[in-house]
């Protein structure tokens, strides 16, 4: 989760969609190009908040606090936001994301 954070901090989507489960990566991509993320996003901070794993250690829900701008609001966002990752392949990949700046693309 930390990495997906920074990925995104940093306007580095190419990282993040990596960090995103296959089937929902090349969608995220495209979304970040239609909304013109690289230069209408600004994420200007989080905090994670909580991280539980699955007692199978093969899922785990995270919950982290994003505050973000996305022009041409000028106003800060901020939301709880839930996060579900899953381990494949010996990788933590972001399968479903509730509320934030991606809301509605990770569902």
């Amino acid at each position: 989760m930390e990495q997906f954070h920074q990925a995104i901090r940093w306007r580095d989507y190419r990282a993040a969609a990596r960090l995103i489960v296959p089937e929902r990566q090349l969608d995220f991509q495209r979304a970040r190009i239609e909304r013109h993320d690289d230069r209408d996003l600004t994420i200007t901070d989080y905090e994670i908040e909580d991280v539980k794993v699955s007692e199978d250690g093969q899922r785990a829900t995270v919950q982290s606090r994003i505050q973000w701008m996305r022009l041409p609001s000028a106003s800060e966002q901020t939301a709880l936001v839930v996060s579900e990752f899953v381990f494949r392949n010996g990788v933590w990949l972001l399968e479903r994301q509730l509320d934030g700046p991606f809301e509605g693309e990770l569902p």
